[in-house]
Protein backbone atom coordinates (compact mmCIF):
# COMPACT_ATOMS: atom_id res chain seq x y z
CA UNK A 1 0.00 0.00 0.00
CA UNK A 2 1.41 3.55 -0.93
CA UNK A 3 2.23 5.51 2.16
CA UNK A 4 -0.07 8.99 2.22
CA UNK A 5 2.69 12.03 1.36
CA UNK A 6 3.10 15.36 2.67
CA UNK A 7 4.55 17.43 0.46
CA UNK A 8 7.52 19.73 1.88
CA UNK A 9 6.20 23.48 0.92
CA UNK A 10 3.01 22.77 2.75
CA UNK A 11 4.61 20.95 6.22
CA UNK A 12 3.96 23.71 8.46
CA UNK A 13 0.61 24.66 7.18
CA UNK A 14 -0.48 20.81 7.69
CA UNK A 15 1.28 21.00 11.44
CA UNK A 16 -0.49 24.10 12.62
CA UNK A 17 -3.59 23.29 11.21
CA UNK A 18 -3.82 19.41 12.92
CA UNK A 19 -2.22 21.32 16.09
CA UNK A 20 -5.29 23.81 16.09
CA UNK A 21 -7.94 20.31 15.37
CA UNK A 22 -6.10 18.26 17.75
CA UNK A 23 -6.71 20.66 20.62
CA UNK A 24 -10.54 21.70 19.27
CA UNK A 25 -11.45 18.18 19.48
CA UNK A 26 -12.08 17.77 22.88
CA UNK A 27 -13.50 21.49 23.14
CA UNK A 28 -14.41 25.24 21.92
CA UNK A 29 -11.66 27.49 22.45
CA UNK A 30 -10.89 31.42 21.78
CA UNK A 31 -7.77 31.94 19.53
CA UNK A 32 -5.84 32.87 22.57
CA UNK A 33 -6.80 29.95 24.85
CA UNK A 34 -5.60 27.74 21.51
CA UNK A 35 -1.94 29.50 21.21
CA UNK A 36 -1.45 28.96 25.30
CA UNK A 37 -2.38 25.03 25.38
CA UNK A 38 -0.09 24.23 22.19
CA UNK A 39 2.62 26.09 23.39
CA UNK A 40 2.17 24.68 27.08
CA UNK A 41 1.38 21.03 25.48
CA UNK A 42 4.78 21.58 23.51
CA UNK A 43 6.48 23.07 25.91
CA UNK A 44 7.40 25.95 23.89
CA UNK A 45 7.86 24.33 20.78
CA UNK A 46 5.11 25.50 19.35
CA UNK A 47 3.94 29.22 19.45
CA UNK A 48 1.51 31.32 17.47
CA UNK A 49 1.38 35.15 16.99
CA UNK A 50 -1.89 36.59 15.72
CA UNK A 51 -0.12 37.10 12.41
CA UNK A 52 0.03 33.06 11.46
CA UNK A 53 -2.95 31.89 14.10
CA UNK A 54 -6.44 34.07 13.00
CA UNK A 55 -5.91 33.13 9.05
CA UNK A 56 -5.44 29.77 10.18
CA UNK A 57 -8.27 29.56 12.23
CA UNK A 58 -10.32 31.62 9.19
CA UNK A 59 -9.12 29.27 6.61
CA UNK A 60 -10.48 25.73 8.83
CA UNK A 61 -13.55 27.89 8.99
CA UNK A 62 -14.16 28.63 5.38
CA UNK A 63 -13.71 25.11 5.04
CA UNK A 64 -15.88 23.76 7.14
CA UNK A 65 -13.38 22.30 9.32
CA UNK A 66 -14.23 24.49 12.39
CA UNK A 67 -17.21 27.03 13.22
CA UNK A 68 -16.73 29.98 15.31
CA UNK A 69 -19.48 31.60 17.52
CA UNK A 70 -19.24 35.26 19.36
CA UNK A 71 -19.71 34.92 22.90
CA UNK A 72 -19.75 38.29 25.33
CA UNK A 73 -17.28 38.49 27.81
CA UNK A 74 -18.09 41.65 29.70
CA UNK A 75 -20.11 44.63 28.91
CA UNK A 76 -17.85 45.67 25.88
CA UNK A 77 -15.83 42.41 25.10
CA UNK A 78 -16.68 39.51 22.72
CA UNK A 79 -14.55 36.68 22.23
CA UNK A 80 -15.38 34.22 19.46
CA UNK A 81 -14.56 30.48 20.23
CA UNK A 82 -14.12 27.60 17.58
CA UNK A 83 -14.90 24.63 17.38
CA UNK A 84 -14.38 21.36 15.40
CA UNK A 85 -17.06 19.76 13.18
CA UNK A 86 -17.81 16.42 12.00
CA UNK A 87 -16.42 17.16 9.24
CA UNK A 88 -13.12 18.55 11.52
CA UNK A 89 -13.38 15.27 13.49
CA UNK A 90 -12.69 12.97 10.56
CA UNK A 91 -10.27 15.13 8.35
CA UNK A 92 -8.07 15.39 11.48
CA UNK A 93 -7.93 11.45 12.30
CA UNK A 94 -7.32 11.22 8.45
CA UNK A 95 -4.00 13.58 9.54
CA UNK A 96 -2.99 11.73 12.01
CA UNK A 97 -2.27 8.60 9.87
CA UNK A 98 -0.45 11.18 7.62
CA UNK A 99 1.96 12.42 10.01
CA UNK A 100 2.37 8.87 11.52
CA UNK A 101 3.72 7.63 8.17
CA UNK A 102 5.90 10.88 7.63
CA UNK A 103 7.35 10.59 10.65
CA UNK A 104 7.79 7.01 10.39
CA UNK A 105 9.88 7.19 7.37
CA UNK A 106 11.78 10.47 8.49
CA UNK A 107 12.59 8.80 11.07
CA UNK A 108 13.89 5.50 9.05
CA UNK A 109 16.45 7.64 7.45
CA UNK A 110 17.56 10.05 9.95
CA UNK A 111 18.48 6.69 11.98
CA UNK A 112 21.07 5.79 9.48
CA UNK A 113 23.11 8.27 11.31
CA UNK A 114 23.47 6.58 13.99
Amino acid sequence: MKQPTIEIPTLTKKCNESLILAILYKEKKHGYQLALEIEEKSEGLFKFNHGTLYPILHKLEKEGLIKGSWKNEGPKRKRKYYSITEKGRKYVRSQYDGWQAFFTQFFEILGEVK
